[in-house]
């Protein structure tokens, strides 16, 4: 008989994970969320706009993920019980509560809404979040403005935008299912200052300041974003890192290559044109550029062109796809480029000290 016992994950439960890896949603949002504009860096929130990188989590975070949305349910189920009216969808759409700003690049969803709680017949604001006991200790210790400042602006803006003064804000402890509950009161000109922010970072053509110059600071530490923000790696490729691409004041993308309005789906593909935004390669400057090409000049004195895809591919000539390929700088040494001139390749990945 065979051995069933196995300390590795069994292949019932990779496959678990494999099927959220799968259907998990695209990692870029069209808009800037309200979930977002209290994060403690201008610049983190210019990259996340303008799709520059993203986080892939493993399988099983994204069950984690997961884990949030079934205790939504049981709150939304355990505060009808007591005999509180909870709205979680909208009746005339059928789907979440949403709210925009800034022509729509800006948008905040809700939770749900509630009305009859025992502290106030007021109309709330319903958030709802999950917690590990450390953290939920701290919660309960600090209140939810000191322990998660980028949860306590979010219910700001979503009142201001929903028109609501107050919000329930539920968390539940996974460990014991002990829950925290705490009532915020609307602060109309502290939530107009985050909307100012978020007009900053979506209409500003430069990446804003960052947090920290330090790489090692514990924020820049852990950031997804910190090789393209503190390190040497280009930016991914869509529209929205394409020198021709602008976000418009009436909530559109706008291609001055193409003189189009882009679609969501024709940002996330990009096309044959692209050019990097130069704020977006890290390691050179411009110094010279023609309308399918820019030539950069690196911090070593080094030149090289980023040209659009399709064109005669000369020495020193790279694609934005190319320039995000690379793990570090370019251009090549001087023989990878050879070998990559006579067989006609493209850089897939490269990494100089390889």
């Amino acid at each position: 008989m065979a051995d069933l016992t196995q300390y590795a994950p069994l292949p019932t439960v990779q496959a678990i994970y494999k099927h959220f890896e799968q259907e998990r949603w695209s990692a870029h949002r069209p808009h800037l969320g309200a979930s977002q504009i209290g994060h403690s860096c201008d610049r983190y929130l210019w990259y996340q706009f303008h799709w520059c990188g993203h986080e892939e989590p493993e399988g099983r975070v994204l069950r984690l993920f997961d884990h949030g949305d079934v205790e939504e349910t049981r709150l939304v189920r355990d505060l009808r019980s007591i005999g509180v009216t909870v709205y979680d969808l909208d009746p005339d759409t059928g789907r979440q509560f949403t709210f925009t700003a800034l022509g729509g690049h800006f948008g905040c969803s809700l939770d749900g809404v509630g009305q009859g709680f025992t502290e106030s017949g007021k109309w709330h604001l319903l958030e709802f979040k999950t917690s590990n006991t450390k953290k939920f200790g701290a919660l309960k210790k600090d209140g939810l403005q000191k322990w998660n400042p980028q949860y306590w602006a979010q219910v700001l803006v979503g009142m201001e935008l929903a028109g609501l003064s107050r919000t329930m804000h539920m968390t539940t402890c996974k460990d014991t299912d002990e829950i925290y509950a705490e009532r915020v009161k609307e602060q109309p000109t502290k939530a107009a200052r985050y909307l100012d922010r978020a007009e900053r970072v979506i209409f500003s053509e430069e990446p804003l300041e960052r947090v920290s110059e330090r790489p090692d600071w514990f924020e820049c530490k852990w950031c997804c974003m910190q090789d393209i923000c503190h390190g040497e790696r280009v930016a991914e490729v869509n529209c929205r890192t394409c020198v021709h691409s602008t976000p418009e004041r009436d909530g559109t993308w706008t291609c001055a290559k193409h003189n189009a309005t882009l679609s969501t789906k024709e940002q996330r593909q990009g096309c044959d044109s692209h050019l990097m935004r130069p704020q977006l390669v890290p390691y050179a400057d411009p110094v010279d550029s023609t309308p399918e090409s820019i030539e950069y000049k690196t911090h070593k004195g080094q030149t090289f062109w980023n040209h659009v895809s399709g064109a005669p591919a000369g020495e020193r000539c790279y694609t934005s796809h190319e320039m995000h390929a690379a793990k570090t700088p370019l251009p090549m040494a001087d023989d990878a480029e050879n070998v990559r001139q006579q067989f006609g390749g493209a850089v897939t990945s490269y990494r100089e000290d390889a």
